[in-house]
């Protein structure tokens, strides 16, 4: 089954074109990603309706740059897969009604997809991983602990009650003067701090469950600058250090705690979790969490950086996935800001209210 999938949630326009040989195998044909950064550097984060314009104006040349890297036409494509959502709906509906286009078109049966579930499966793509296993999205729309039970069976375990992950390393870095997006310059100016030099809260790191939250931090990171005098690039500097390496404990605790569920719901010995999203690609994070699954018995898999954040193969490998089970879905969906995978879980105190992909 070759499959182009296409991806406009946000402020990445995607296509990609996989080969997908049976459940859980599958081939990289075209991976095309055009980023936002630029027009959104000057607000310190992302702007819908910029994002909603940008999307239609290169989204025809990035799938036919897709089509053309994979080698291909439409006529040999077997599905045509787009996301439907959760995200900002003008993006969505962009990127939904280009899918449905080149479907009807090409005479081809098409697929909206879930955004959450195709990070959700993307390591069974690179990974050939088996299921279940716990999947840590953290982006800067989203921070949850995801049980991975089967295709289309999702568990929804812990999120975060107020600011998405991604979301406080854009605004720390907005409110140190670093640049945007702000992982990277948080990243980049941690490595030269010292992280005991300010003593940041570990938010809800006491807590039984698995629910997260970082608007306090946040606040502590602004106190911190304002009371530094002079905050020059070495106090911004260890405030960062600071900053990640309390986000970093945190996720070590709550995802010690998930794979210690995961075992005991499971029976497996040998826990696996998946880690994806933009957040996924710090290195003090990712090693926290592998310390984390190594402690559990059991192991960290994180795809290749570029298919943790926003891409067009993860839909297509969704659209695939579901296709290749039989799973029924409506070809006539419409765009859905949001979407949860798990409709049954019981919303938290404050979720979902800063963000849109919830």
């Amino acid at each position: 089954m070759i499959v182009l999938g296409i991806e406009t949630s946000c402020d990445e326009t995607a296509a990609g074109v996989i080969r997908a040989e049976r459940p859980g195998h599958g081939e990289i044909l075209s991976d095309v990603v055009r980023g936002q950064v630029e027009a959104h550097a000057a607000y310190g984060g992302v702007v819908p309706e910029i994002a909603a314009r940008a999307h239609v104006e290169v989204v025809d040349e990035v799938v036919a740059k897709a089509m053309a890297d994979a080698g291909l036409g439409f006529a040999d494509l077997d599905l045509v897969a787009a996301t439907a959502g959760p995200g900002l709906i003008g993006g969505l509906l962009v990127g939904l009604t280009t899918g449905k286009a080149i479907a009807a078109a090409a005479r081809l049966p098409f697929r909206g997809i879930n955004h959450l579930e195709a990070h959700a499966l993307t390591a069974r793509l690179t990974d050939e991983l088996a299921f279940p296993y716990l999947l840590l999205l953290v982006s800067g729309g989203h921070s949850q602990f995801i049980l991975v039970e089967d295709l289309g069976s999702y568990r929804r375990w812990g999120t975060t009650i107020d600011d998405a992950l991604g979301e406080a390393f854009d605004k720390t870095a907005k409110l140190l003067g670093l640049g945007y997006p702000g992982g990277p310059e948080v990243e980049k100016r941690a490595a030269d701090g010292d992280p005991t030099r300010f003593a940041f809260p570990r938010p809800l790191a006491d807590r039984p469950d698995l629910a997260l939250s970082f608007a306090g931090l946040k606040t502590a990171v602004r106190l911190a600058a304002e009371r530094t005098d002079p905050l020059d690039a070495q106090a911004i500097c260890d405030i960062c250090a600071g900053f990640q390496a309390a986000i970093a404990d945190v996720l070590a605790v709550k995802a010690a705690r998930a794979l210690a569920q995961l075992r005991s719901e499971t029976g497996t010995d040998a826990p696996t979790l998946v880690a994806a999203g933009g957040v996924a690609s710090n290195r003090t994070v990712r090693q926290a969490l592998a310390g984390a699954a190594e402690d559990a018995g059991g192991r960290l898999v994180v795809p290749p950086a570029r298919l943790c954040t926003d891409n067009g193969v993860m839909i297509a490998w969704a659209g695939a996935e579901r296709a290749m089970a039989g799973l029924e879905d409506d070809p006539e969906i419409t765009a859905r800001p949001r979407w949860p995978l798990d409709a049954d879980a019981a919303p938290l105190v404050g979720y979902g209210r800063l963000g849109v992909k919830v």
